[in-house]
């Protein structure tokens, strides 16, 4: 049987960045409480270890030594208030021989010895005891003549210099935890402040719905990261928001466009059901129906093929583009025959370079198939190709009609149709230019538009290669 392991805690966004905080703090605070001890105790010492040397320095002047014997000039100075009196923090002085034997001491050791070190030719301080009483002591060669004649000590209690030690070690023991929890309530003011923006972000996504698409995340005063965050998502919603109003644009255009065949559909049938009518009507009305029919077919393809370039991967096979334009032409053939249209090509040795055949056959399909349903009767297609670096560009110009300055920026969207467009006899349902540029973008094409009323339209296909 598996072991149950305690669910994680979970702790909120605000929580967290309190607490890491608060762990990198954490560190910081205990770096500097014990340096701060250390520093302390560092100069409780310093200060110490320099009275010391004063008094021994001091001491060796009233030392006198006499062959093997070392003793103080003037004992009864240790008589002295300093020496006798409790409330004075004593200074313990003491000789000693070149061996280690005691020659001379201060009075207030009494029956007391001070630890002595063997062959040191150099003052050295060290820590020792007395009547288990903490003393710092130094210990110095006295001289006579480059010879070492004995040693005088000199020691100093650390009682007191230990118990303000130890009050600071527990001062900051005590202080530290709770500096800690003051620093995780003040980080976690500071983090509910920081995130404020994110909260706005949140609410604004909640309340933002299909039906209500203007709600918009207020900027922070600050130009940091957040309102780049902010900004971000305000984008992101102005897009979402365009996004829908073209689906339901796109979704009231194309239930127009096929009603109004459904509709003539309708219309036709119900005439032919009224009475009784001859042959040629019924055979009459039935072709303006599979008219509407081929109509709805070409639509739905259409709207099939806009789908498609929304899910589908886009595919890399290539083909010539000379072949990818005869191809397009030859779809047209009953239409440039009918208009006798004249039709222009202008290759420059061009025809063999290569461009994406689906998608291009498409946007070629659809540009030129535009050209000729505007071109007027008798009329003339242009076809260029010519090369620029890292591109090689496809211009179709006609002489139809011509798109007005307002219009060039909208033809491109679906279902849009020109006016000169719809004041024509041409039946189409405004993909077309649609479609063109949706597979342009999908293969990294573009299209450029040249247009005048009444000057006809030069539409330029751009495919760039590397």
């Amino acid at each position: 049987m598996s072991a149950i392991l305690p669910a994680p805690m979970k702790l909120s966004f605000k929580n967290r960045i309190a607490l890491n905080y608060l762990w990198a703090t954490s560190a910081v605070v205990a770096i500097v409480f014990l340096l701060v001890y250390f520093i302390v105790r560092q100069t409780i010492y310093e200060n110490v270890d320099r009275v010391l040397s004063i008094e021994a320095y001091k001491h060796t002047a009233e030392v006198s030594i006499l062959g093997d014997s070392i003793f103080f000039i003037n004992k009864g100075e240790w008589e002295e208030r300093e020496h006798r009196e409790a409330q004075v923090l004593p200074v313990f002085i003491q000789l000693m021989g070149p061996q280690g034997n005691l020659m001379d001491k201060s009075p207030n050791l009494k029956d007391q010895a001070l630890k002595f070190l063997n062959n040191t030719d150099e003052a050295i301080h060290l820590d020792a005891m007395l009547n288990e009483e903490a003393l710092r002591q130094i210990q110095i060669p006295l001289q006579n003549k480059g010879t070492t004649k004995g040693y005088i000590i000199a020691a100093m209690s650390m009682q007191a210099n230990y118990e303000a030690l130890r009050r600071l070690a527990w001062v900051e023991l005590i202080s530290f935890p709770v500096v800690l929890v003051i620093l995780f309530f003040i980080t976690r003011r500071l983090a509910a402040r920081s995130i404020r923006p994110i909260m706005e972000i949140t609410k604004t996504a909640r309340r933002t719905s299909q039906k209500k698409l203007d709600e918009r995340v207020p900027l922070p005063e600050t130009e940091d990261e957040l309102y780049e965050l902010s900004e971000a998502i305000n984008n992101l919603l102005d897009r979402i928001q365009h996004a829908f109003q073209g689906e339901k644009q796109f979704t009231s255009n194309a239930s127009h466009e096929l009603r109004t065949p459904l509709a003539a559909l309708r219309g036709n049938f119900e005439v032919l059901l009224r009475k009784d009518r001859e042959v040629s009507d019924y055979k009459q009305s039935i072709e303006k129906s599979l008219q509407q029919i081929d109509r709805m077919s070409d639509l739905s393809e259409q709207l099939l093929t806009l789908a498609r370039m929304d899910s589908e991967s886009v595919e890399s096979q290539k083909q010539a583009i000379g072949l990818l334009i005869e191809e397009s032409l030859s779809d047209y053939e009953e239409l440039i025959a009918s208009k006798e249209i004249q039709v222009k090509l202008k290759y420059q040795n061009l025809e063999a370079a290569e461009v994406s055949e689906n998608l291009g056959f498409l946007i070629l399909k659809n540009i030129i198939g535009n050209g000729l349903k505007y071109s007027p009767i008798g009329g003339k297609l242009t076809i260029e190709l010519r090369s620029r670096p890292h591109a090689l560009i496809c211009t179709v110009s006609d002489e139809g009609p011509g798109i007005n300055t307002e219009e060039q920026s909208e033809i491109f969207k679906a279902f849009y149709r020109a006016d000169e467009a719809r004041k024509s006899d041409n039946v189409g349902s405004g993909l077309g230019l649609s479609i063109a540029s949706r597979a342009a973008e999908a293969i990294n094409a573009s299209i450029e538009l040249k247009s005048r009323p009444g000057e006809g339209s030069s539409f330029s296909l751009i495919f760039n290669h590397s």
